[in-house]
């Protein structure tokens, strides 16, 4: 470092040219959607555009009410997705304009506070404790100054820089915990590597949710068929010699009669009530499916740092000489205390522990603060954890006057000493690695005094300094010595002990992983971080690890080796974002459906790649957020698996809707066809065929879809990725019921054909709806009987029923719907004819769920047990 030069920074002249030659210090802006394109977007699904092929042909053919109505559907579907898709990104812009970086540069001389973005290559930094550095940039000087990188890294330990054995390189986007430094800057924008990585997650394709391919191919296939059977149908009609028209307007209603019209809106109601759900829950959606798509996870990739852990660094263990402590807390809360043989132990109480605090208390630049009841750390974290662990120690609090001079910490000499004056007498207290620490005592500190340092004292050391270290503890060790001379003189010292400390696991995120597990979910952890310290937070949250990699071994796997290695419980420790992505691409390849967590911009390729990119809010990078699915607003793991549970509901109700709706239109189609081929009168109408999917069947699906989730839901294994919404037994299930309800409709028609035409056709059509209404209770739990689930435990759909047969009871009785819908009044014999027909429908899937063993029909095997 050019120590001897005294820098000055660039002129205004030549920061103009810088500018015009490098540009802003920004990242290339991720071109937000607009309105449009989002509204645009709600027009995509094939179901959708079948629906304005059909209302088109009906404004076409003169029938403006059924164009209107087909219309209103469409309408109504665009109308929620756009909402609910720019509320997300709304809200996303919102987090990102709380953010507003500045950076203090030297320019003409002097020190200037700039946005980040006016930085060029050339500027000098002036990077203090608590900065967020603004650009990649080389060391010109420094002083005990150390780095956060892991945002880049996913280390959790900050890094020492400066010295002449050390990198002088310091890279945007990450934090300065300690010292101070002036620093050229040598990139900006896209050519940092924060700007890399960012390019890097912009490279991965966009995707399509599983969900999204589920609906399209059931979409496609129902829009086929409604086709083929409407084309066929009206050709055999007119080759019997029926009308043309009438035929036309037959097959248009037929084609719009099995195609579910409600499907896009109630799917797009129920993830958008889903979605909303969850924000009360701190998960913001980006994107209406990912939901969904998170509830069909089966592998979580999950960061370490910041995100399993507190990110906050805790002195968790004490050793000295003569005993062992345990320190209870985390974070830089300091309520919590230091234990011996269970009872609380001050430094008063024991003059080796208070002569340890008092050096990690007094050793040190970090500071605490008191806003209300939330404490803020300034400084290191390492420090920072010894501050708050004096504080827990009740040790008397220091005082900046009564340090007089400093030895920094240095890579080479890797422990720190302080001149401490104390009364009338000056102390040295030193800090660092115990190895560094140990090699300068010539005495050891005990309960009954100082004592020589032995040999034996020696191993005993380096044996307590091991096992804390093989618990994933980072390990300091420290020392003091008398100083008459007021000199920092590190030699003949005396050895005080050694503490322990971790990055604790976050307090609910054990929970939320036992849950997971239950639901048959597997957790693999990802993490820049050393494979000690991830094995040890493994531990602590019963998360089982049979293998560790690093990310220099898995550069040596072939990717079939890493399939194999995959299929089992391992963990990746120092991987980079290249590894991340390629992890996530092979359990891909695997069929697994991935979700994937994480904070920093070494996440984010990893974040967009995955099946379901899963954010925080808080702590989270720009760069992160772009690519998830899903922001998390409190950065609580626990809400994950929150959000699997309502992901799980949702699917779950989508496939009970759209088997409701499919069964009800499958009865309507039976029964026109047979109708026709046998050449008897139109038992429903075109206009009739439209009330009973649109008006009677969508506000019944709406109200299923909103049905809560089932008891056993979470104890349930993943669904396979290729698992289909229908299934075998979805589609016999229609079949059934569907040639159930057609023929009933059909009996009925013709055995009340001699009353007449009008009355028979108005009482077959009542019947179909009352059919469709009471057969929604079969489909209320796929596996669980009604009155396991309660019979009343939805009311929305007891609400839907009510609404939807009173409407019919109006098309029966209310002359304006009369003449709309051409129905006559029916008496009680119809309604008791109808009411014969409709009890079997509720009666025989109770029985048959109640004698067959309670496993969902679509259960799949685990993927560990496959």
């Amino acid at each position: 470092m050019a120590d001897d030069i005294i820098p000055t920074g660039l002129t205004e002249a030549e920061v103009r040219a810088a500018r015009t030659l490098h540009g802003w210090n920004e990242l290339p802006t991720v071109k937000q959607t607009g309105p449009f394109r989002v509204l645009l977007r709600q027009f995509s699904s094939f179901l959708v555009l079948i629906l304005i092929v059909a209302a088109a042909v009906a404004l076409a053919l003169g029938e403006r009410v059924d164009a209107l109505t087909i219309g209103l559907v469409v309408v109504l579907n665009a109308g929620l997705g756009f909402v609910q898709e720019w509320k997300a990104e709304t809200a996303l812009n919102t987090l990102r304009d709380m953010l507003s970086p500045q950076a203090i540069v030297l320019r003409d001389g002097r020190e200037q506070v700039l946005p980040a973005k006016d930085i060029v290559p050339g500027d000098i930094l002036i990077l203090t404790s608590g900065t967020k550095i603004a650009a990649d940039a080389q060391l010109l000087r420094a002083a005990a100054f150390s780095v956060d990188e892991s945002v880049l890294t996913g280390e959790s330990i900050p890094v020492a820089k400066g010295d002449a054995d050390e990198s002088n390189a310091v890279f945007a986007g990450t934090s300065v915990t300690a010292g101070r430094a002036e620093a050229q800057v040598t990139a900006t924008g896209a050519t940092t590597e924060f700007g890399k990585i960012a390019h890097l997650t912009s490279s991965v394709g966009s995707k399509t949710t599983n969900l999204q391919i589920k609906l399209g191919h059931l979409a496609r296939q129902l829009g086929i068929a409604a086709l083929l059977v409407a084309a066929w149908v009206s050709g055999l009609g007119i080759w019997l010699g029926r009308d043309l028209t009438e035929m036309v307007m037959t097959g248009l209603s037929l084609s719009v009669a099995m195609v579910p019209e409600g499907l896009p809106a109630v799917v797009t109601i129920t993830l958008a009530l889903g979605a909303t759900a969850m924000v009360r829950h701190n998960a913001l959606a980006r994107r209406l499916q990912a939901v969904e798509t998170l509830g069909a996870a089966s592998v979580i990739c999950t960061d370490k740092t910041g995100t399993l852990t507190e990110n906050k660094m805790t002195a968790t263990q004490i050793w000295t000489p003569d005993r062992s402590y345990l320190v209870t807390g985390t974070g830089y809360d300091p309520a919590g205390h230091i234990e011996w043989n269970g009872a609380r132990i001050r430094a008063s109480d024991d003059p080796v522990l208070g002569a340890l605090l008092k050096t990690g208390l007094y050793c040190s630049h970090a500071h605490l603060t008191r806003e209300g009841d939330v404490w803020h750390m300034v400084g290191a974290p390492t420090e920072g954890a010894l501050i708050t662990l004096g504080y827990k120690g009740w040790c008397e609090l220091p005082e900046e006057r009564n340090l007089l001079a400093e030895l920094p910490f240095s890579s080479a000499r890797k422990r720190m000493s302080v001149l401490f004056q104390s009364g009338a007498t000056a102390e040295v207290l030193t800090k660092g690695a115990p190895e560094r620490v140990l090699e300068i005592c010539s005495n050891v500190m005990t309960r009954s005094g100082a004592r020589p340092l032995t040999e034996e004292d020696r191993a005993g050391i380096e044996h307590a300094y091991t096992h804390l270290a093989e618990s994933g503890l980072r390990v300091m060790g420290f020392a003091r010595r008398n100083a008459p001379d007021h000199q920092i003189v590190e030699e003949s010292m005396t050895f005080l002990g050694l503490v322990g400390l971790i990055d604790p696991p976050r307090e609910e995120v054990r929970g939320a992983i036992a849950m997971a597990k239950s639901a048959g979910i597997r957790i693999v952890m990802i993490t820049g971080d050393s494979p000690i310290t991830a094995n040890a937070i493994a531990g602590q949250l019963s998360l089982r690890i049979t293998q560790h990699l690093t990310g220099d071994a898995l550069d040596e796997l072939d990717d079939s080796q890493l399939g194999d290695v995959l299929r089992g419980d391992v963990l990746f420790a120092r991987t980079k974002p290249e590894q991340k992505l390629r992890i996530v691409s092979a359990l891909q390849a695997q069929g697994q459906i991935v979700a994937m967590t994480g904070d920093g911009v070494n996440d984010a390729p990893a974040l967009k790649q995955a099946d379901i990119g899963v954010s925080m809010g808080i702590r989270g990078t720009d760069v992160a957020r772009d690519a998830s699915d899903l922001v998390l607003l409190d950065d609580n793991f626990a809400t994950i698996v929150r959000a699997i549970g309502e992901g799980r509901r949702q699917f779950a109700n989508v496939q009970k809707f759209v088997r409701y709706l499919l069964s009800s239109n499958a009865g309507e189609v039976i029964a026109l066809v047979i109708n026709i081929a046998i050449g008897g009168p139109l038992v429903f109408l075109a206009t009739q065929i439209l009330w009973m999917n649109l008006v009677t069947d969508g506000v019944t699906a709406v109200a299923l879809g909103l049905e809560k989730s089932e008891p056993d839901q979470m104890q349930q294994s993943p669904r396979q990725k290729d698992a289909p919404i229908l299934g075998a037994r979805g589609i016999a299930t229609i079949v059934l019921l569907g040639t159930y309800t057609g023929l009933s409709s059909l009996w009925i028609f013709f055995h009340l054909m001699d009353l007449g035409v009008d009355l028979a056709r108005t009482t077959a059509f009542t019947a179909m709806v009352v059919f469709e209404k009471v057969s929604v209770f079969a489909f209320r739990s796929l596996s669980l009987t009604t009155s396991r689930i309660g019979w009343f435990s939805n009311p929305f759909l007891l609400a839907a029923l009510t609404i939807t047969l009173g409407a019919q009871v109006l098309a029966v009785y209310w002359s304006p719907l009369q003449v709309l819908l051409h129905t006559v009044k029916i008496g009680v014999d119809e309604w008791l004819l109808i009411g014969a027909f409709a009890l079997p429908i509720i009666v025989v899937p109770e029985v048959l769920k109640a004698i067959r063993p309670s496993v969902s029909p679509d259960k799949v095997v685990s993927r560990e047990a496959a």
